[in-house]
C-alpha cells in the first residue's frame, strides 16, 4: 500500500509540473529587445508591449511580435522611359523600419509585400517625370523624391521610409555612343574657350609690354639683347652684333622728319 501511494504522489506531483510548465508557456512570452508584441484579446486590440516578458491570458488572448529593426528591400531591374523618351534600366533599393507595430498588422495585411510593389511602381513612375541628364547628373534629388513619395504611402501603414538609394542605371548602348560623342565636343569647346582666353590675356599683356617700351626707349635696347640672348643659345646660327647709339638714331629720324615737313 506504501509502494502504490508513493507511485500516486510521484504520478501526481509529475502532472501537476507538466501542468505548471504547460501554464508558464501559455501566459509569458519573450520579447526581445528589438521586437514588440502587439496583443489582441477575443480578437481586439489590447495593446503593444515588450520588450521582456510578457504575460498573456491563455486561450484568450494571441500576441503577434513585430521586428522593429531597420529592414531593406531590393527593388529588381525596372525597363523605364524618362520624360525626353529614353529607354533605361534601373534597380534600387529602400531601407524601411516599423514605426508603428499596430498599424503594420491592422491597416495592411502584408507591409512587406504592399511596400515593395508600392516601391516598384513608384521607381517607374519618378524615373518617367524627369529627364535623363536630370537622372544622371542630380542622382541625390531623384532619391529624395522617391523617399518622400514613398514615405507619404507607407505612414498610414505604420511604416517609414529611411532611404532610397538608385543603384544601377542602365543606357542602351547609342545612347552610351551619342553621349561620349557629346562629351567629347564638350572639352573640345572647353580647350578651344581656355585657347582663346589665353589669347586675349596675352594680346592684352603685349598691349601693356608695348606701351611701357614707348615710353622708355632703353626696354627696347633690353628686350633685343635679350632676344639675341635666346638665339645664341642654337649652336647652329651665328649673330653679328654692331652697337649703335640709339641716341644717333633718334636724332637721324628727327632730321628726317623735319626735312618732310619743310618741303610740306
Amino acid at each position: 500500500m506504501q509502494l502504490i501511494h508513493s507511485v500516486d504522489t510521484v504520478v501526481i506531483g509529475s502532472a501537476v509540473l507538466v501542468f505548471v510548465a504547460f501554464l508558464v508557456g501559455a501566459t509569458v512570452r519573450i520579447v526581445k529587445q528589438f521586437e514588440k508584441a502587439v496583443i489582441f484579446r477575443l480578437g481586439r486590440l489590447a495593446g503593444t508591449f515588450g520588450p521582456g516578458p510578457v504575460f498573456i491570458f491563455p486561450f484568450v488572448d494571441k500576441a503577434v511580435k513585430v521586428d522593429m529593426r531597420v529592414n531593406s528591400i531590393d527593388v529588381p531591374r525596372q525597363e523605364c522611359i524618362t520624360k525626353d523618351n529614353v529607354s533605361v534600366v534601373v534597380d534600387a533599393v529602400i531601407y524601411y523600419k516599423v514605426a508603428d507595430a499596430e498599424k503594420v498588422l491592422i491597416e495592411v495585411r502584408d507591409f512587406m509585400e504592399a511596400t515593395f510593389m508600392i516601391a516598384q511602381t513608384t521607381l517607374r513612375s519618378v524615373i518617367g517625370q524627369i529627364e535623363l541628364d536630370e537622372l544622371l547628373s542630380q542622382r541625390d534629388k531623384v532619391n529624395k523624391n522617391l523617399q518622400g513619395i514613398l514615405d507619404h504611402y507607407t505612414t498610414p501603414w505604420g511604416v517609414k521610409v529611411i532611404m532610397v538609394e538608385v543603384k544601377e542605371l542602365a543606357l542602351p548602348e547609342e545612347m552610351k555612343r551619342a553621349m561620349a560623342r557629346q562629351a567629347e565636343m564638350e572639352r573640345e569647346r572647353r580647350a578651344k574657350v581656355i585657347n582663346a582666353e589665353g589669347e586675349y590675356q596675352a594680346s592684352e599683356k603685349l598691349k601693356q609690354a608695348a606701351a611701357v617700351m614707348h615710353d622708355e626707349p632703353v626696354a627696347m635696347q633690353l628686350r633685343c639683347l635679350q632676344t639675341l640672348s635666346e638665339i645664341s643659345m642654337n649652336k647652329g646660327s651665328t649673330i653679328f652684333f654692331f652697337p649703335f647709339p640709339m641716341d644717333l638714331v633718334s636724332q637721324i629720324l628727327h632730321l628726317n622728319k623735319d626735312k618732310s615737313v619743310e618741303r610740306k
